[in-house]
């Protein structure tokens, strides 16, 4: 796995990130695809002999089982990198145009800096490298890990080449609110809604790399900000169009 990960981001969430020192988790049934960490990914139809001791319907076992896995679904949050900083798609899907930028994590340093009770159940984040796979059978429930609930992804998501930092139950002392949120009675708030953020050190931002659209004055704000309030030692990169070929290049700044 790459020691450097990376995290696509507009323009107003990078500035967040970088500015609030954090890393920002988002809930598995709140990802922008539908199938993600669904519980149907896997097949619970044939229910072991050992699972119907005690007289347990079958369909009730099974049952039983998928609402597990909804739950484990429903229980974790996700902080979603890349092991690439030039997919044109990226770029194009996650910096709005490519006028965001793209942050460089040293993923030791920021296990490392994993607060005390980050989670509740896991202390610090469990990082997995999604696995790309065409569905054709679903996978046998009693037999595989929830590892696989949360790393399995269609692929036609291929080209993310994603990492993931998840962490089961965080504790409700990093959760953070919108102002949205905020101004709603606590009885409407759907919980699944809400991110939690993981404090940073300044060393776990190894890189900025600014996209072939970012707005000249927001690129030397972020610079100014980095090397004063971040690392002085931030590696600093613009992203240009090579003329050869469908393809982006980083030059360091």
């Amino acid at each position: 796995m790459a020691r450097i990960l990376y995290k696509y981001l507009d323009i107003v969430g990078a500035k967040c990130m970088i500015g609030n020192k954090d890393l920002q988790f988002t809930n598995a049934s709140q990802l922008n695809d539908p199938f993600d960490c669904h519980p149907k990914l896997f097949d619970y139809s044939n229910v072991p002999e050992t699972e119907l001791r005690g007289g347990i319907p079958q369909e009730w076992r099974k049952e039983i089982e998928e609402n597990k896995a909804l739950n484990l679904r429903n229980d974790t949050w996700l902080c979603s990198l890349s092991k690439v900083n030039d997919s044109i798609l990226m770029w194009s899907h996650y910096c709005y145009n490519h006028k965001g930028i793209c942050i460089g994590l040293n993923i030791d340093k920021v296990l490392e800096s994993v607060p005390p009770m980050f989670g509740e159940i896991y202390l610090s984040p469990e990082v997995l490298e999604v696995q790309y796979q065409d569905i054709i059978k679903r996978p046998n429930g009693y037999k595989q890990s929830f590892y696989y609930q949360w790393r399995t992804k269609a692929k036609e998501w291929e080209y993310e080449q994603e990492v993931r930092l998840v962490i089961p139950e965080p504790s409700p002392m990093y959760a953070a609110f919108t102002s949205e949120q905020f101004n709603h009675p606590k009885e409407i708030w759907d919980w699944r809604e809400i991110h939690h953020y993981m404090p940073l050190n300044g060393e776990c931002f190894e890189s900025i790399y600014f996209g072939v659209k970012t707005n000249q004055s927001e690129k030397e704000k972020i610079i100014r900000h980095t090397q004063k309030e971040l690392n002085p030692q931030i590696k600093l990169y613009q992203m240009v169009v090579d003329t050869d070929a469908f393809r982006l290049r980083a030059e360091r700044i």
